[in-house]
């Protein structure tokens, strides 16, 4: 297989990050892709029509893209260490928390194209507002929901990679007055996993 990634896309990275969790990084040739809104990458395009990393190419079956589904397909290929849990609330108590991660993400790259990435005669201040207290309102939420001692799961690999991009992003910071969520963040960032995909890189619009 292969997935076509980029080094400073926290979609991407959390999928490269699940699959060294799973074991399967050994199944996978990683690729980097340039992609923006502003700027086609045409062999994108050709796998996924949003133009959007990660991608995974699989051998004579069609690609699979978003995070998301790539999580999900890489987890059947690892039925002896499931990721994602099968049923009950542990199942969305982790599908939950990857929907966090995601909102985060999200958020955190709207809130880069009102402060660093729009012109600054085209940016909304209002809008920044808002994106902003999004990311503080998840951190609160965060410290207090996160289950900081049950197995790891795709909930978890989400919102490691998810808090690194912001921090890497000089983002508005989730440490100060969250303990919980600031120390089990730390313990997560030395795994291996973690360790073997630094983020890097700039936006290229």
């Amino acid at each position: 297989m292969k997935l076509y990634y980029q080094t400073h896309s926290p979609y991407a990275r959390k999928a490269l990050v699940f699959a060294h969790e799973a074991g399967l990084k050994g199944r996978i040739e990683v690729i980097h892709h340039e992609t923006s809104p502003t700027r086609r990458n045409a062999a994108v395009f050709a796998e996924n029509p949003l133009g959007k990393v990660p991608v995974l190419i699989r051998p004579g079956l069609a690609p699979i893209f978003d995070s998301d589904v790539i999580c999900a397909y890489l987890d059947t290929l690892a039925p002896d260490r499931r990721l994602i849990p099968k049923e009950g609330e542990a199942r969305w108590d982790a599908l939950r928390l990857q929907a966090v991660a995601q909102g985060l993400c999200d958020a955190g790259i709207a809130l880069r194209w009102e402060t660093v990435r729009r012109p600054e005669e085209l940016r909304y201040a209002a809008l920044r507002d808002g994106y902003t207290e999004k990311l503080i309102a998840s951190y609160g939420w965060l410290e207090t929901a996160l289950d900081i001692a049950g197995p790891v799961h795709v909930g978890h690999i989400a919102l490691a990679t998810a808090l690194d991009w912001i921090r890497f992003r000089d983002l508005p910071a989730f440490r100060e007055g969250r303990p919980r969520l600031t120390v089990w963040f730390d313990a997560f960032s030395l795994r291996p996993s973690m360790r073997a995909t630094p983020l890097s890189g700039e936006t290229q619009d």
